[in-house]
């Protein structure tokens, strides 16, 4: 029978040295989208209720467009981080890694449809 200490027993177990690195990127993107989603109701606000073709020419201006793509990214990326966390809370093994390379792929494809969509009508 070995004798060891509770800190001899705990070391090399567990997430200990990826832990604060999911924290920091959830802190750093909600900080980001605090500041982002209320710029972004503004500016989708003037847009709501126009015709098609004002609503296409009011997106083709630059700053509507430069936060409708920075909170399209940020979002996708804060989504990303806290699936992510969720997921390795509450499954295990083989189907974790399954469901954490779905919504990685999903808010990806999130993020890339809407920056192509933004891309196409601003340029």
């Amino acid at each position: 029978m070995a004798f060891l200490t509770d800190r001899k027993r705990a070391e090399f177990r567990g997430s200990s040295r990826t832990g604060t690195e999911h924290f920091w990127g959830q802190t750093i993107s909600a900080v980001g989208l605090a500041i982002l989603v209320p710029l972004f109701v503004f500016t989708f606000g003037c847009a709501l209720g126009g015709t098609y073709e004002e609503v296409i020419a009011y997106y083709q201006r630059p700053f509507p467009a430069i936060i409708a793509g920075m909170t399209i990214t940020v979002a996708m990326i804060h989504f990303r981080h806290g699936i992510q966390v969720v997921i390795e809370d509450y499954t295990r093994g083989l189907q974790k890694k399954f469901l954490i390379i779905i919504c990685t792929c999903i808010a990806y494809a999130v993020a890339a449809t809407g920056l192509f969509a933004l891309a196409s009508i601003a340029l």
